[in-house]
């Protein structure tokens, strides 16, 4: 049993991926960021979170220090590092999964179910992400995070708003997303992914990871799509996975060309940060699929 890990803990724990930790995590960063008002116990809740914060600051150093010395091999020249960086979409951890063809040919509706209830539960939110990275980004860069930001939005049309796309889904196979049903590295993946874009100390990592996401994503959305349909589900319940298989190609395009290109170009050291916020983001994913595989196949 994963040794249970309370907020006042020193930060020298051995390990941050438990599930204990994942989950204490999790709901921390609910509670954190959902609006609210102010409260007369707001020392007590701030103390909390300072040491919430330690413990968060801890786990990405691990998940730092797994990833390193790959990062290190990024090129720090604007050139070299686009063709490094887009050589994840092949290389990359995670890449070329077997779970996702398993998924667009074979999984049965309870296997999509609980596939999509675990993508769900660890959701961190792409629109709110890119929106607490782009502070006090320069210019170029901002622009290009607001312009994705502004699709994620359906470009002010709420029927063309990404995040209820996915919950036309999730209402449609009656899912309830749980942080207590959901495995550990779900759990880490929007973890670390909400650590990066909610600190400016990892503010490039979260460039980084986001601009994996956009240029991974269109492979697996294409496969969950293609699981979709097989499995009988109507154009406008696979539409989110229809939209991103497509969307994300043009995406990773801008992103690389207004936002890394320039950052890279204007601070080299900043290419080392962005690669180690990449990894970060496809090492996290690797985990998930391997861990579905296990839950799913055997």
């Amino acid at each position: 049993m994963a040794t249970r890990l309370r907020p006042d803990q020193p930060s020298h724990v051995p390990t941050f991926l438990s599930d204990d930790f994942q989950r204490s995590l999790a709901r921390w960063n609910h509670e954190r960021l959902a609006p609210g008002f102010p409260t007369p116990d707001w020392r007590k809740q701030l103390e909390r979170d300072t040491a919430m914060l330690r413990l968060e600051g801890a786990f990405l150093e691990e998940l730092r220090a797994g990833i390193a010395a790959r990062a290190a091999e990024a090129p720090t020249d604007p050139d070299g590092f686009i063709a490094w960086f887009e050589a994840l979409q092949e290389d990359g951890p995670g890449q070329g999964d077997p779970l996702f063809p398993w998924i667009a040919e074979k999984a049965d509706l309870s296997q999509m179910r609980w596939f999509l209830e675990q993508e769900a539960a660890g959701e961190a939110g792409f629109d709110d992400l890119v929106a607490m990275t782009q502070v006090k980004l320069p210019v170029r860069a901002k622009l290009e995070l607001a312009r994705n930001y502004w699709d994620e939005m359906g470009r002010g049309n709420p029927k063309g708003m990404h995040g209820p796309m996915l919950d036309v889904l999730i209402d449609t196979l009656e899912i309830a997303p749980d942080i207590d049903e959901t495995v550990m590295e779900s759990l880490a993946l929007a973890n670390a992914m909400t650590a990066m874009a909610t600190s400016r100390r990892y503010a490039w990592h979260s460039v980084g990871a986001l601009g994996a996401i956009e240029l991974t994503a269109p492979g697996r959305s294409a496969a969950t799509a293609k699981g979709l349909e097989r499995l009988g589900f109507s154009h406008k319940e696979r539409r989110y996975f229809t939209l991103h298989s497509v969307l994300d190609v043009k995406h990773s395009e801008d992103w690389n060309r207004e936002a890394l290109r320039p950052l890279v170009t204007e601070d080299p050291a900043r290419a080392t940060a962005i690669a180690e916020g990449a990894l970060i983001r496809l090492e996290c994913g690797a985990r998930c699929f391997a861990r579905y595989r296990r839950e799913l196949w055997d």
